[in-house]
């Protein structure tokens, strides 16, 4: 048995044994004890210490139970928690009956977690976590504060009026006695009160474990060295449309061990979503996969790669990763590329039209002028209201000055010579290939003008050697249509036919393919089924800019 076999059941294991405490624990709290032990007990122990073992059985218990599924994520934090509390529920369980049954239970456990100490070893947000220690300590103050108010204000509602140090003594006994120290509210109100004490503790409570044992967040940007080292990487290696788009701001950066090989992601969440495969040596490929694996682990991130190529996957599935079919990108060969015989004649007639109404295609060399920009900004704020959406991010560009001045960027005029249109273009770096990005234009254009835009940016890129142009991702497309597809991508063949209505995916599809591209299938690499949902939601939130209303806007 491989020892990642052996920890994964010995994490299992400790995660079904932590829940079981928890159980036991709560129904050992409510339970009443074996009369002859609990009997003996009595002649050493007072009362009040005897019923604070009940309480401690029950809190103990509730958290264990939160804490179960933490474990399985390796945290640390849970470790150290869990440890602690099964020590109390320990003597816990002996103070109020000699339970020794349910301690030694919880000894069981402890001792598997302190042999297994070295594997929890993922991170939780230090920030958090400070934060989540003073909301502890807050929600202890306030509980405090609200009950001794509360019960010095209000008189009448009790068997008994109280003074400060008794309304104090009064709050405390509610969380350390099994019977409130014999509160009895008289009033409706009254009973509504001191649930309440319940309540509000119970809430920051659970608000301040929750903040402790949160992932890791990334909250500023690669540095400047970061981002210097990942550009000469992506420079000298990179070799997909995806490759330009791993350099914006959005991105962070993890790099092999040997530092020749960069991986740029987008946490959000549980989710580490890198863009694209990793860039860098092939022979690097394995290690700097390994590591971002390890890495993720320790800050308690799941890691998904997104559009990936074909040409890894085996390599993928070989280290444990799920393989997980999303579209097909196209791409058009200019070299075949012709405007010409019977095979053009359907580019032809928008082109001829365009020309002779006035249109023009003109092509803007970087750096790009501060008053194009303007121009183009008025197109594009028009787009995104027309689309009623807001900007992408991750897998595209936005309308960002900084990035689109160092762009190449096609915008058609009017014969008025107003720019009515434009597309910004990317290469490759080691492909001889040309990729688009945004495409924007005005709320009223004629018909066939995107036609005449992309067949303009086919023959500008062909006349000047490139091999080919990427006209992006075709979403879902070619998805789940076999036999032998996985019965995942059928689920996702059958959320495109049943999306279509409202975002058009087939439609876009068939456009593209007026053009007569080859497609290559793109595809999610995702490490589990149960981690799928948290990749899928922190790839959203990657993808929209955390502006998820706007996300789910048809078009948008």
């Amino acid at each position: 048995m491989s020892n990642d076999l052996k920890t994964r059941i010995g994490l299992l294991s400790a995660a079904i044994l932590t829940g079981l405490v928890g159980v036991v624990n709560l129904l050992s709290a409510v339970t009443p004890n074996l009369h002859g032990r609990s009997h003996w007990l009595k002649q050493f122990l007072p009362f009040e210490i005897t019923a604070s073992g009940h309480i401690f059985a029950a809190l103990t218990g509730f958290v264990l139970l939160t804490l179960a599924t933490n474990l399985l994520r390796r945290k640390r934090i849970a470790w150290l928690i869990t440890v602690s509390l099964l020590i109390i529920s320990i003597f816990s369980h002996l103070l109020k009956g000699l339970d020794y049954e349910e301690s030694l239970l919880s000894g069981v456990l402890l001792t598997q977690l302190l042999l297994m100490r070295h594997v929890f070893t993922a991170r939780s947000d230090h920030p958090s976590i400070a934060h989540g220690v003073r909301a502890l300590i807050g929600a202890l103050l306030f509980t405090l504060a609200y009950g001794s108010i509360g019960f010095y204000l209000l008189d009448g509602k009790f068997s008994e009026n109280f003074d400060w140090g008794d309304a104090v003594a009064q709050t405390l006994a509610m969380f350390f006695t099994e019977d409130n120290a014999g509160l009895i509210p008289k009033t409706r109100f009254g009973d509504f009160f001191a649930n309440s004490v319940y309540v509000i503790a119970a809430s920051t409570f659970t608000y301040a474990l929750l903040m402790l044992l949160r992932p890791v967040f990334i909250r500023s940007s690669a540095s400047a060295k970061e981002r210097e080292k990942a550009c000469k990487i992506v420079q000298n290696y990179g070799c997909s449309s995806l490759a330009a788009f791993t350099l914006l701001s959005d991105k962070s950066y993890f790099f092999s061990p040997s530092g020749r090989s960069v991986i740029a992601f987008v946490p959000k969440g549980r989710g580490a979503i890198a863009l694209g495969d990793p860039i860098g040596p092939i022979e690097d490929r394995k290690e700097v996969i390994v590591s971002f694996q390890q890495f993720c682990q320790r800050n308690d991130w799941y890691p998904a790669f997104y559009q990936t190529l074909p040409d890894d996957i085996d390599l993928y599935r070989s280290l444990g990763f799920k393989v997980l079919k999303i579209g097909v990108e196209g791409i058009v060969d200019l070299k075949a590329f012709t405007l010409q015989g019977k095979a053009g004649k359907n580019l032809r007639t928008p082109m001829n039209r365009m020309t002779k109404m006035g249109y023009d295609v003109k092509f803007y060399p970087p750096p790009i002028t501060d008053d194009l920009l303007r121009q183009l900004k008025h197109v594009s704020d028009e787009w995104l209201q027309m689309m009623q959406g807001s900007e992408k991010h991750f897998s595209l560009g936005w309308f960002d000055e900084a990035y689109l001045r160092d762009c190449e960027i096609a915008v058609v005029h009017s014969p008025q010579s107003e720019i009515v249109a434009f597309a910004n273009l990317v290469s490759e770096y080691q492909l001889n290939e040309i990729t688009n990005d945004m495409m924007r234009y005005r709320r009223a254009i004629e018909n066939g003008m995107m036609d005449f835009l992309f067949i303009s940016m086919f023959q500008h890129y062909k006349e000047r050697g490139y091999d080919s142009f990427n006209i992006g991702l075709s979403v879902l497309a070619g998805v789940g249509d076999t036999e032998e597809s996985r019965r995942l991508e059928k689920v996702l063949r059958y959320l495109q036919e049943h999306l279509n209505r409202f975002y058009n995916f087939q439609g876009l599809h068939a456009y593209k393919e007026k053009f007569r591209p080859s497609w290559e299938p793109r595809y999610l690499v995702y490490p589990s089924l149960t981690a799928l949902p948290d990749v899928v939601v922190a790839l959203i939130r990657a993808d929209s800019g955390d502006r998820l209303l706007d996300y789910f806007r048809p078009g948008g």
